[in-house]
C-alpha cells in the first residue's frame, strides 16, 4: 500500500511539473468520460419524460395503426409494412358496432406530408400539427382550457370549426378571446371554438402546435389525405378483451386469412414504452461507440507521453534498479501514474459532462436531466481501465531496462 501510495504521490509531482503536457495526453479521455456522463444524463431524462407521458395516455386507451410499431426506430418501416392499405373510417365504425368491449373509438385523419401553415392578423405560424377526428376523441384524455371541443353537428356537416393547442393558441391570442376568431390554415379559413390544454406529460421541448378539426371537414379540405390511426377506449378493467375484440374485428374488415399475420397492430401504453426503451438502447449503443473513440485516442496519448517519461527517467530507473527496487515496483510505479493521469481526466470529463446536463436541461426545462449513477461508474471505471491497458507496455518496458545501461543513458 505504501508503494502505491508513494507511486500517486510521484505521479502528482510529475503532473504538476508537466501541466500543459498532462492536460493535452488526457485530452481524449476526458471528451470520452464526458461523452458518457454527457449523454447518459440525457437519456435518463428522455426515459423519464418520454414514460410518463406515455404513462399518461391512459391504461384503457388503444392505438390502431397499419405499422407493426407506433414508435419508428432505426431499422425504418418495412417494405411490407409500407404497402399494407391504409386504416380507413369505416373500420372505426365496425369496432364502435361489433365490440361491447369498446368504450368509444374515434378515427385520426392525418394531413399528407408537408409543412403546414397558419396565420392570425399577420402573425405565421409553421410546422403545425393537423388532424382530422370526432367529437368521440375527447374521451381518449383531451382537456379543455378555454371554449369547447366540436360537436357531431359540426362533423357531420362538415363545418369550418377548428381546436387549437395551448402553444399554438398563446402565440396567436395572447390578451384576447380566441373564441369566434377567424384564423386561416394551409389557405383555408376556419372559426377557432376552443383551445386545448398541453398534454400532462408533453415531449420534452416540444410545443403543443396542434390544429384539430371535425373529421369530415378535414376530408373536404384534403380529399387525398387516407392514412389513419384509430384511437379506441376500452371499458374499464377490459383492456384484454378489447383488444381481442378490435383484432377480430379489423382481420375481417381488411379480409386477412386464418393462416396470415395482422396487417396492422394493436398497441397500449406498456408496449409503446417498452418500444421507446428499444429505440433508447440503440441510442445508448452509439453513445457507447462514440465515446470508445475518444478514449481511444486518450489511451494512445497516455500510452505516448509515458513512454516519453520512460525515456526521460532512465538514469532514475536505474539508480532505482541499482539501489535494489524490483521489476514489480517499476511497474508498479508507472502504472500507478498512468492510472492517476486517467483517473484525473475522467474526473475532469464527469464535471464537463455535468456542465452539459445543466446546459441541456436550461435549454429544454421538460426534460428532467438528472446524472445517472450507471454513468458515473462506467466513466471512471472505464478511465482507470483505459489507464491501466495503455500503461502496461510503458511500465513493463521501464521494468525490462538493465541498471548499468540505464545508469550511462545521457
Amino acid at each position: 500500500m505504501r508503494k502505491i501510495w508513494f507511486g500517486i504521490q510521484l505521479a502528482l509531482d510529475t503532473l504538476r511539473g508537466h501541466k500543459l503536457r498532462a492536460f493535452l495526453t488526457v485530452l481524449g479521455v476526458i471528451i470520452g468520460t464526458s461523452t458518457v456522463i454527457g449523454v447518459g444524463s440525457i437519456i435518463a431524462g428522455l426515459d423519464g419524460a418520454i414514460t410518463n407521458q406515455l404513462k399518461s395516455f391512459g391504461t384503457n386507451n388503444l392505438v390502431v395503426t397499419k405499422w407493426d410499431s407506433l414508435i419508428n426506430g432505426f431499422g425504418g418501416r418495412s417494405l411490407e409494412e409500407r404497402l399494407r392499405k391504409p386504416l380507413t373510417y369505416e373500420n372505426a365504425v365496425a369496432i364502435a358496432e361489433r365490440c361491447p368491449s369498446v368504450s368509444a373509438v374515434s378515427p385520426w385523419l392525418f394531413a399528407p406530408w408537408g409543412i403546414h401553415k397558419g396565420k392570425y392578423k399577420g402573425v405565421d405560424a409553421f410546422n403545425l400539427n393537423l388532424g382530422g377526428t370526432d367529437p368521440g376523441y375527447i374521451d381518449s384524455g383531451v382537456e379543455m382550457m378555454q371554449g369547447r371541443f366540436f360537436t357531431d353537428t359540426e362533423n357531420q356537416r362538415r363545418m369550418a370549426v377548428v381546436v387549437l393547442g395551448e402553444d399554438l393558441g398563446k402565440s396567436w391570442f395572447q390578451n384576447t378571446d380566441p373564441i369566434g376568431k377567424a384564423v386561416e390554415i394551409d389557405g383555408h379559413i376556419f372559426e377557432v371554438v376552443g383551445i386545448m390544454k398541453r398534454p400532462s406529460a408533453s415531449m420534452p421541448g416540444q410545443e403543443d402546435r396542434r390544429a384539430l378539426f371535425p373529421y369530415f371537414s378535414m376530408r373536404k379540405m384534403f380529399p387525398n389525405a387516407r392514412e389513419h390511426m384509430l384511437i379506441v377506449v376500452a371499458q374499464d378493467g377490459k383492456q384484454a378483451a378489447a383488444i381481442d375484440e378490435v383484432r377480430s374485428v379489423l382481420r375481417i374488415e381488411r379480409r386477412i386469412p386464418y393462416d396470415k399475420p395482422d396487417s396492422f397492430a394493436i398497441s397500449t401504453a406498456e408496449q409503446m414504452i417498452d418500444q421507446f426503451r428499444g429505440v433508447i438502447a440503440m441510442v445508448a449503443l452509439v453513445m457507447v461507440v462514440l465515446s470508445s473513440i475518444g478514449l481511444l485516442v486518450g489511451g494512445i496519448g497516455v500510452m505516448n507521453i509515458m513512454l516519453v517519461s520512460v525515456t526521460e527517467r532512465t538514469r532514475e530507473i536505474g539508480t532505482r534498479k541499482a539501489l535494489g527496487a524490483r521489476r514489480i515496483d517499476i511497474v508498479t510505479q508507472f502504472l500507478t501514474e498512468a492510472v492517476v493521469l486517467t483517473f484525473l481526466g475522467g474526473l475532469a470529463g464527469m464535471f464537463v459532462g455535468w456542465l452539459i446536463s445543466q446546459a441541456v436541461g436550461l435549454v429544454f426545462p421538460t426534460l428532467p436531466t438528472a446524472v445517472p449513477i450507471w454513468a458515473v461508474l462506467a466513466g471512471l471505471g472505464v478511465s482507470i481501465g483505459v489507464g491501466l491497458f495503455f500503461g502496461i507496455w510503458p511500465a513493463s518496458k521501464a521494468a525490462r531496462l538493465d541498471p548499468v545501461v540505464a545508469l550511462r543513458y545521457e
